[in-house]
């Protein structure tokens, strides 16, 4: 692939024979891991009784006439999220309380008496352009089945609401918080499950795949997106889509059940393509809390994120809590415009020749896999060529912020190390703007 050449400057990527001639790599993105590649940033939307019990995890045994949010409003959350430049916003259906944002017909521990949340999300999701995901925990504290062979059918029947009644879905996410106290029933006891056995993960896939083809699933082992082993949004450095997992003790992994720090990085020429998407909330607590309000990440803390997730070849996904209105703070939207603001000015006009520039974005054609090891970025000034940037993976995208701008004539990109014949598809500089 001739790599895509971004203004009017000349860009080059040079490849030694040796590593032209190199074995290929095998292990490669399905079409569905392709476009999810493209999304580079995504929503998350903690919401349910949560937000009106102050708690991060709920137990159970809250009444469901607690969940009153009076001004929600689907339109207003979507178009903040629209103005920070994401392309996706995944709701949480149901945490681990057990409290359904959907009317469902398996439990009364839902929103039956008030508004459908999923419908109002999936549809204002629709109207803007953007996909519509769902999270649906696997732990349920309300569930007198939750523990027993009863539960999974009840689960998979939630899923399959969930899945056939609001459009297309984009990402399926599955936590990994599985087991321990709970209201149960009014059993109000510990229930601990085997996270490996209990919920048989490839039938539940085998039901994704059958009712939402187009769609990844997330979860600490895939089968489509990994995570990325922390809460902070950051992916390693070197960050390799391939990844096979490993459990926490060294044995077989499952979802809640895998060594954290090689999910970080990934698993060098890895038998799967799981990439890595980071997950960060906006504020300290994944739900809202009033007390809250003060410590909402700024914009340049979120462009840091940035350029350590999307910049590193994953994919971010941030939380954006709505509070008990159903709207999202202004202390939220306000750091979101600040954020999709400058990605537009910096991202919307690639520099050209004789403009400074102090970002370079890199891309590979990963459709053949994941193949650079090292790469060295050099600017042809008066003096001749000289190193400004080095990188390990590329992957789905590299960012590199320089610490000063450089001004030059042509930029070339040069791969030193391969595990085969490595494919740069784009090479573009940009100037920060804020």
């Amino acid at each position: 692939m001739t790599p895509r050449l971004l203004g009017r400057r000349a860009f080059l990527a040079t490849i030694p024979a040796a590593l032209a001639a190199a074995p290929l790599v095998e292990t490669v993105p399905s079409a569905r891991q392709l476009r999810w590649h493209e999304l580079e940033t995504t929503a998350f939307l903690h919401f349910g009784v949560n937000t009106f019990t102050n708690k991060e995890w709920g137990y159970g045994d809250e009444d469901p006439a607690i969940f009153d949010p009076a001004k929600f409003d689907a339109n207003a959350i979507v178009g903040a999220l629209v103005d920070a430049a994401m392309r996706g916003v995944v709701l949480t259906c149901k945490h681990h309380d057990g409290f359904c944002l959907w009317p469902t017909a398996t439990t009364d521990h839902c929103v039956r008496a008030s508004s459908d949340i999923a419908l109002e999300i999936s549809r204002a999701a629709a109207r803007a352009g953007i996909g519509f995901g769902v999270y649906l925990s696997p732990w349920d504290r309300n569930s007198a089945a939750y523990g027993t062979p009863a539960y999974i059918p009840l689960y998979r029947q939630q899923l399959t609401e969930l899945l056939t009644k609001y459009g297309e879905i984009f990402e399926v996410w599955f936590d990994g918080a599985n087991g321990g106290d709970g209201y149960y029933g009014g059993a109000r006891e510990k229930r601990m499950i085997d996270r490996n056995t209990y919920y048989d993960w490839p039938t539940t896939w085998a039901l994704v795949r059958r009712l939402q083809p187009q769609a990844v699933m997330f979860s600490d082992i895939g089968p489509d997106v990994r995570w990325v082993g922390n809460e902070r949004g950051i992916a390693g450095d070197p960050c390799w889509a391939t990844y096979d997992p490993v459990g926490a003790n060294g044995g077989p992994a499952g979802i809640g059940n895998v060594r954290e720090r090689e999910s970080t990085v990934g698993t060098r020429h890895g038998r799967q393509w799981l990439p890595p998407e980071c997950d960060v909330s906006i504020r300290p607590g994944w739900f809202w809390h009033p007390s809250e309000n003060t410590r909402v990440k700024t914009a340049a803390q979120l462009v840091d994120l940035y350029y350590q997730s999307v910049g590193r070849g994953a994919n971010l996904l941030l939380n954006v809590p709505p509070n008990t209105d159903g709207l999202l703070s202004a202390e939220d939207i306000r750091a979101l415009q600040a954020f999709g603001e400058y990605r537009h000015l910096t991202f919307d006009r690639p520099t050209i020749e004789g403009e400074p520039f102090n970002v370079i974005r890199l891309r590979e054609d990963i459709r053949k896999g994941q193949r650079i090891d090292r790469v060295v970025v050099e600017a042809q000034q008066s003096g001749g060529w000289k190193e400004v940037a080095t990188a390990t993976s590329i992957g789905a995208r590299r960012l590199i912020r320089l610490p000063q701008p450089v001004t030059a004539r042509r930029v070339r990109a040069r791969v030193t190390e391969s595990s085969g014949h490595a494919k740069i598809s784009e090479i573009a500089t940009f100037a920060e703007r804020r």
